[in-house]
């Protein structure tokens, strides 16, 4: 275990764990049987796919092949948090906004604090965590600000004929969608240590490392994951509000 070797015959082995899942699922009749084996597929020559670049991109050390991969990282988290909100105006461009600043002012902290060094086996990984979270946030974020709109229509209009900005019609909405975007890490944050041990922990743990060493660095991404989040999801939310007015400020 402190050698940290998996053998290609326990992953073998260990894949039969994903016959649970297909168990379950056909028994139960959820029909994602197919589903499972095409993400399990794509997991594994994603991961296979992205070692080899990682393995090139270490070797490099180059800052300019580094910055490269992690704005193509931060779009595809984009793209994908803009399909959560489909009625969100210029989703993509909101959310590769919104995630680029959070990931950005997070690991300039990091790396200029001294916790981090703007290597590409640090900053990579850093960033994977980070950019990921924050796609996750948007995809709430952006779910809650649709719904809420359509859910509180009256409320706002009913601002808007008194006389109200579209801002102050919408506060509590944006408010409430920021907040949805931010529960789920401030819960996860809650509960560190004592329900769960954390990916980065466990994998530092299982490699050997000291868990005291361990444990500061997933206070670190604890610390980063909380920021990354909140700035993301604030920028996300006052950027994209306005999408749901027209040009005389009508509620669409």
């Amino acid at each position: 275990m402190n050698n940290a070797n998996i053998s290609i015959g326990s992953l073998l082995i260990a894949s039969s764990l994903v016959m649970v899942s297909l168990l379950f699922s056909y028994f139960q009749k959820l029909k994602l049987e197919k589903e499972t084996i095409i993400s399990v597929v794509r997991a594994v020559i994603q991961l296979i796919a992205v070692s080899y670049i990682l393995e090139y991109i270490f070797g490099l050390n180059n800052p300019l092949f580094t910055t490269l991969l992690v704005l193509i990282m931060t779009f595809n988290a984009a793209y994908n948090a803009s399909k959560r909100g489909k009625e969100i105006k210029n989703g993509l461009l909101v959310s590769f906004v919104s995630i680029a600043v959070g990931a950005g002012i997070t690991l300039s902290i990091l790396v200029f604090s001294g916790a981090i060094k703007y290597q590409p086996n640090q900053i990579i990984p850093v960033s994977g965590m980070i950019i990921s979270n924050a796609m996750v946030a948007l995809g709430l974020c952006f779910r809650q600000l649709s719904s809420d709109f359509k859910s509180r229509r009256d409320e706002v209009e009913t601002k808007l004929s008194l006389g109200a900005d579209i801002l102050p019609s919408s506060i509590e909405i944006i408010r409430n969608s920021i907040r949805t975007g931010m529960i789920p890490t401030i819960d996860s944050a809650k509960t560190l240590g004592i329900v769960s041990l954390p990916g980065m922990m466990t994998g530092l743990i299982l490699a050997g490392t000291s868990p005291l060493l361990a444990i500061r660095y997933q206070i670190l991404v604890t610390f980063m994951l909380m920021s990354t989040t909140a700035i993301s999801s604030f920028m996300a939310c006052y950027l994209s509000y306005r999408g749901f007015f027209n040009k005389r400020k009508q509620l669409q």
